[in-house]
């Protein structure tokens, strides 16, 4: 059973700068797609980013894109959402989410693993 722990977040200012980490652990394959998703209160899960087994594609949601960066480390087991410049408007708890197939996706319903998600709060 594939286990996905997410840690990093926090409570910064408008402006600043957090690193979430999501540590996987019980893989038996390779070659899986990873992301990252939010959660607002009140409102409907939504995609982040993602990136590919290898890392050399990755896709961000326009709301993130130039301020968020995603990354992997395979030989940790290791993924990384880099946000920068960070808004009121990221409010949220954060998930990284594991889909097994090579192929991406931008829906949470095509991820099987989740972790238990990490608040991250954003002051104005």
């Amino acid at each position: 059973q594939v286990q996905l722990v997410e840690s990093g977040g926090g409570l910064v200012q408008a402006g600043g700068f957090l690193r979430l980490s999501c540590a996987a652990s019980g893989r038996t394959s390779n070659g899986y797609t990873m992301g990252w998703f939010r959660q607002a209160p009140g409102k409907e899960r939504e995609f982040v980013a993602r990136i590919s087994w290898s890392g050399g594609n990755t896709y961000y949601a326009d709301s993130v894109k130039g301020r968020f960066t995603i990354s992997r480390d395979n030989a940790k087991n290791m993924v990384y959402l880099q946000m920068n410049s960070l808004k009121p408007e990221d409010t949220a708890v954060y998930y990284c989410a594991e889909r097994s197939a090579t192929s991406g996706s931008s829906y949470a319903s095509d991820y099987d693993y989740w972790g238990q998600g990490t608040q991250v709060t954003v002051s104005s």
